[in-house]
């Protein structure tokens, strides 16, 4: 398919390749360039970030060198880049495609996932002066997450960002932003068609200690300092997440360096179930084909390249 120009006239179908976190998606991906000359366009809140690598576990120099990827490295830490603008990005990078390539959408972050494929809501204006008090408010408040929860029902997670805006818009409008989501909701860019992988939990756990085991190989710890001598601040976008958040607070004598594999671990985990459910019940519009990371990428690409073959369009 020649994807240049055609998002203006009937928008493509792009496989969606959506899981949890290290759960495979990145190997999938790089399997399935033995069968299509694709493009990944990476679906990853932290990914984003500049000089934040290792703990948002990028794909590597010579992984990129042998299949292109679009959406990493976008902002500095401490930079907004939302749900939005990766909507708006993406749409471009696909319509951008030479004739025969084909993208890939591969991430874990499912409100990325969602506004490209379902479309974005149009946000209600919020007063600046109201909104700018407000932000002082949850920027020194601990347990926004809780807060999120009990203004929003619909709240599925996600770092403090999030659960800042979801109790903004919540307080400020008197509806949560669960409501502004399904009512105020756009037509999305693309025509999905999702491969969601799920693995054992046993499996699932292990990959997830086996990461977190190469990240502070790699040297995570050092590249958290290098971005904090930068002058980033410790609770800048992007250091928030999980993995830095748990090493920025080893770093400032909160946590012990020996309790750091289990508490990353931990959040990890968590994390990865909030992925998992959402995945589950979020992906609207579109059949699901799910498929079992416990096969090796190969085998799993091998399976995606037939299913394509034969889908419908």
């Amino acid at each position: 398919m020649n994807w240049s120009g055609v998002l203006g006239a009937r928008k493509p179908l792009v496989p969606v390749l959506v899981g949890p976190t290290a759960v495979g998606k990145t190997a999938v991906a790089l399997a399935l360039a033995q069968y299509w000359p694709l493009t990944v366009i990476s679906a990853d809140a932290r990914q984003v970030y500049r000089g934040l690598d290792i703990g948002t576990a990028k794909p590597s120099a010579a992984e990129r060198a042998a299949v292109p990827h679009a959406g990493l490295d976008l902002v500095d830490p401490g930079q907004r880049y939302s749900a939005g603008h990766f909507a708006r990005d993406a749409a471009g990078w696909i319509a951008a495609l030479p004739a025969g390539r084909v993208p890939v959408v591969v991430g874990g972050t499912g409100f990325y996932v969602r506004a490209l494929a379902d479309g974005l809501f149009h946000e209600p204006p919020l007063e600046p002066g109201r909104r700018d008090r407000l932000r002082q408010w949850t920027g020194a408040r601990e347990g926004l997450a809780r807060w999120a929860t009990r203004l929003d029902p619909g709240y599925g997670g996600g770092g403090r960002q999030r659960a800042a805006r979801t109790v903004e818009v919540a307080l400020l409008t008197g509806q949560p932003l669960s409501w502004w989501q399904r009512h105020a909701r756009a037509e999305g860019d693309i025509r999905p068609w999702y491969v969601r992988l799920t693995a054992p939990r046993a499996v699932l756990q292990r990959r997830i200690a086996e990461r977190i085991e190469a990240m502070l190989t790699a040297g995570l710890v050092a590249e958290v300092e290098a971005v904090l001598a930068r002058g980033v601040p410790p609770d800048a976008r992007g250091l928030d997440a999980v993995g830095y958040r748990e090493t920025v607070a080893c770093l400032r004598g909160a946590l012990g360096r020996d309790a750091l594999p289990a508490a990353i671990a931990a959040a990890t985990r968590r994390y990865a179930r909030r992925q998992e459910t959402w995945f589950r019940h979020q992906l609207l519009g579109a059949p699901v084909i799910t498929l079992d990371a416990g096969e090796p990428p190969a085998a799993i690409a091998a399976r995606i390249s037939a299913l394509w073959d034969t889908r419908g369009t």
